[in-house]
């Protein structure tokens, strides 16, 4: 079944047998003074699309995106005579035609337009943000012709040609790692984790931190999967954020200002169907232990009333929008990429002090 959205249409998911990884108990998520200055982030499919709309929308807060199998800022806006639903089906996903596909002079518009506005960060930002965008040739889910924009996106907002990396494979409609267990390279199949011989997330990080980089460790991981309370972030009433969310935080983010990256899972990737397969089979924990950064994965989870989110996708084109005659999907006030970025800065809070976290005598 190809990880297509089609979320205006239920569809036959036996997501009601299904339980949602969730618990109003889960504790608050806790600083640890994190160096906000130099964080990033990326995504698989609707996480790819999410990807780079945050990235855009808080520009002034990221310093690279890794787009996989997605497309440019704002896509599902691409053309005006369709509604962003009927863009994200077609346009971002599998137009029949180029001049039918996503449009990265439309995408660089839109961000200037909105920049101009006020409702999303200066578009200045972008020049400077370091770039890593994937496509593989058997993706017929997301086409090669729609994450072709997002390197022509990037470079008419100036950002440098070596700042950006764009890679192709043979691949079908996933992330891609080196681990034998995972679907063959060019098939597109649950859970959308495929073995291609390389870790593209380590990859991915690499060339968004450059030089400070470190290969991705091959011991046993030293830090912890951090679970907590994703709900105290959201706002609004059709999120479709999970109860819970995840971060890896290794064992030097303890007690040092570490990094932060942002890993967005893909539709069907969330931890309500798959557990914690991709927070953890996905190689960001290996590249983190050892280069002092945290991950954060947040989750969105399957949802077949209001909103319609039958496949638990990330909003690239308005279902969490409360008002959905004006969808906000692509700014800074949008449910999801708000509660982020809260997550985020409660990541660079001071850590809790046991004098502080003492009970008063």
């Amino acid at each position: 079944m190809k990880m297509k959205l089609m979320m205006a249409v239920p569809c036959g998911l036996l997501l009601a047998a299904m339980p949602l990884v969730a618990s109003a108990a889960e504790p608050a998520l806790p600083g640890y003074a994190a160096d906000l200055s130099q964080t990033t982030v990326s995504g698989i499919s609707s996480g790819g699309f999410m990807a780079a709309q945050l990235a855009t929308a808080y520009s002034s807060l990221f310093t690279g995106v890794g787009v996989i199998a997605g497309g440019p800022y704002d896509c599902a806006s691409t053309y005006p005579d369709q509604s962003p639903l009927q863009n994200a089906v077609t346009a971002c996903m599998s137009p029949l035609v180029a001049a039918a596909g996503a449009d990265a002079a439309v995408s660089w518009g839109s961000a200037q337009r909105r920049a101009q506005e006020g409702t999303i960060d200066p578009v200045a930002n972008l020049a400077r943000q370091r770039v890593y965008a994937f496509s593989g040739a058997s993706d017929r889910t997301v086409r090669t012709m729609v994450v072709d924009q997002v390197e022509k996106y990037y470079r008419l907002a100036g950002t440098p040609h070596d700042a950006i990396r764009y890679r192709r494979n043979e691949a079908g409609h996933a992330i891609i790692t080196a681990r034998q267990e995972d679907v063959a390279c060019a098939e597109t199949r649950a859970p959308y984790i495929n073995n291609c011989g390389f870790s593209q997330s380590a990859e991915l990080l690499a060339h968004l931190y450059g030089a400070r980089s470190q290969p991705a460790s091959t011991a046993a991981l030293t830090g912890s999967i951090v679970r907590f309370n994703q709900r105290e972030f959201v706002k609004g009433s059709r999120a479709s954020m999970d109860d819970t969310g995840y971060a890896y935080v290794p064992r030097d983010c303890q007690a040092n200002a570490c990094v932060v990256h942002v890993a967005f899972h893909g539709c069907q990737q969330g931890a309500a169907l798959l557990g914690e397969r991709f927070y953890m089979g996905t190689g960001y924990n290996e590249y983190a232990d050892v280069n002092r950064m945290i991950v954060l994965y947040p989750q969105v989870r399957p949802s077949n009333g209001i909103p319609p989110n039958p496949k638990g996708c990330w909003d690239f084109w308005g279902y969490s929008s409360e008002d959905q005659r004006r969808p906000d999907f692509q700014t800074r006030s949008a449910p999801q990429m708000a509660a982020v970025v809260a997550m985020l800065r409660r990541l660079g809070q001071p850590r809790a002090t046991a004098s502080a976290s003492a009970p008063a005598p």
